[in-house]
């Protein structure tokens, strides 16, 4: 089962560098860059959560209070990414937004990689 969480790990960090390829896109003027931040924001959220019924499945030992604050920033940063998508759309764009979701996607990072609990 390692290799297989190996690699859900592995998509779940593409998913972050995507997200974060979509934000400098849409900073950049592309105009697909809005569409790529959403997807990856989506997959990003689905592999999170894979990887918790993975890890769950082998009887990891997780901080379930770190696992939520996650889950909340990740859907917060989904959020973001389909309000601006949204919005692009209806001939509005929303920066602040896609700069939001950037700004959840770094923080979903700086929490996993931080927030560590005294044994």
């Amino acid at each position: 089962m390692g290799p297989v969480i190996g690699i859900f790990v592995v998509l779940h960090f593409l998913g972050m560098a995507a997200i974060l390829g979509g934000w400098l896109a849409v900073r950049l003027g592309a105009s697909k860059g809005i569409t790529v931040l959403v997807w990856a924001a989506r997959a990003q959220l689905l592999i999170g959560v894979a990887l918790v019924g993975l890890l769950e499945f082998v009887s990891a030992d997780l901080n379930m209070a770190k696992i939520a604050t996650k889950l909340v920033v990740a859907l917060a940063a989904v959020a973001c990414a389909e309000i601006a998508n949204a919005r692009d759309r209806k001939g509005a764009p929303a920066p602040r937004l896609v700069d939001a979701a950037a700004v959840f996607a770094v923080l979903n990072v700086l929490i996993a990689v931080l927030w560590r609990t005294e044994s």
